[in-house]
């Protein structure tokens, strides 16, 4: 199934509880904007090389658009145009006043060295920069892209415009980045965690957690969820899936990830490895979080699955039959527009200190996204109550909505 297509099946779920023509339907799902360039530069040895880079503007309704930049092999226009959607109901579903974009190019960024990486993102700039811009569509550090390539992203930006920093989330924090963006993500996924399994009766030392990606997702919600006293069993990076029945050690795996020159945890020894794709299917589990890659939990391994909640911080990790099948079951999904909207919320925060000129702390980057992704959650479970929908139901209901009737407001231009 395409990205597009899971997109869609999802959104005419919501759509038919909210009763859309299908113009209004067409209307909301269609781009305003793709673009698909070119990207050349000069590797180490002198050889050219050119990659296919993608940013795909979905809707302006709600604000500026919003949406990260992905360095990824798999990287292509659909899987972009489907994850620039997702972007528009994600800040509709926390109430930022934003729509949604997304880009990427199609490269694996760990063939590249330090300065191969940073003559790709400035060839890609030089490509995009003209439809960029802190008042129309504003980029952010996605999978296989971190604080580095936006602050050479910013750079390069502001050759052509002049000081702006406020064109880019996700900067160092030295150059304009915002404290806490980093954790942004995981951390609003512990806090819903924690929040959903509190509503659904559970204690978080009796709730056995089994993370898949260790990256900079599933890590800062490791690192959470540990404090917050949840047993967290497993945990997978690509290297295989480390297993301790009685909880893993987290800060000793941070600080062996850290210290590995590959920033992985191959090798650490302290624990039972398991083959990589094993944290789906292992017994005993009561809460699983896919923190990696989207389209890993399909109709052929739903059933393995013994978590009775699954917390989706990676985009679109369920593919529909899956979904259906496990809600069908009695899993609770927290959908992926609710759960990793924690990034996007603190790149606002970002964007407005950036705007003001003038720098958050710590703890009132804390304090505010704690707030806006409790009051998002809270919002989205009294609707599911209310219209007795599922939760990823109810976030599509208030996203489309919240989208429409700005649409609407604007003049459906």
């Amino acid at each position: 199934m395409k990205a597009t297509d899971a997109t869609r099946y999802f959104f005419d779920a919501a759509a038919e509880r909210l009763e859309l023509s299908e113009s209004i339907r067409d209307l909301l799902l269609m781009p305003l904007r793709e673009v698909q360039v070119q990207v050349t530069f000069e590797r180490d040895n002198g050889e050219l090389a050119s990659h296919v880079g993608f940013r795909v503007q979905h809707n302006k309704s709600r604000g500026p658009m919003k949406g990260g930049l992905r360095y990824h092999p798999d990287v292509d226009l659909d899987e972009v145009r489907a994850l620039a959607s997702l972007m528009t109901w994600k800040t509709a579903v926390v109430n930022l006043p934003y729509g949604g974009a997304k880009g990427g190019i199609g490269v694996d960024p760990r063939s590249l060295s330090y300065r191969e990486l940073e003559r790709l993102t400035r060839a890609f700039v030089d490509q995009i920069h003209d439809i960029v811009g802190p008042d129309t569509d504003i980029p952010a550090p996605d999978m296989g892209t971190d604080y580095r390539v936006m602050g050479w992203f910013r750079n390069q930006w502001e050759k052509y415009h002049g000081f702006n920093p406020s064109v880019i989330t996700g900067k160092p924090v030295e150059e304009y980045g915002a404290q806490g963006r980093e954790e942004a993500t995981g951390r609003g996924v512990g806090t819903l965690t924690t929040k959903l399994l509190k509503r659904l009766g559970h204690k978080p030392e009796d709730s056995k957690v089994a993370i898949q990606g260790f990256g900079n997702v599933g890590s800062h919600a490791a690192k959470f969820l540990h404090e917050a006293q949840f047993p967290i069993v497993a945990v997978a990076d690509v290297s295989g899936t480390y297993f301790n029945a009685d909880g893993l050690n987290i800060p000793d795996m941070l600080r062996y990830m850290l210290n590995h020159p590959r920033q992985s945890l191959e090798g650490y020894d302290k624990c039972d490895v398991l083959p990589s794709g094993a944290v789906l299917w292992l017994d005993d589990i009561d809460v699983l979080i896919p923190a990696a890659i989207g389209g890993v939990i399909n109709v052929e391994n739903s059933d393995a699955i013994s978590a009775s909640v699954i917390i989706e911080a990676a985009n679109e990790p369920i593919l529909p039959l899956a979904d259906k099948r496990l809600a069908d079951r009695g899993v609770t999904i927290l959908p992926d527009i609710l759960a990793n909207a924690g990034g996007v919320t603190v790149s606002y925060f970002e964007w407005v200190q950036n705007r003001q000129h003038y720098r958050w702390s710590l703890d009132r980057v804390r304090q505010e996204l704690d707030k806006t992704m409790s009051d998002a959650f809270e919002n989205i479970w009294q609707i599911a109550q209310q219209h007795e929908v599922s939760l990823r139901n109810a976030a599509y209901m208030v996203g489309i909505k919240r989208v429409r009737r700005a649409a609407e407001l604007g003049g459906w231009t």
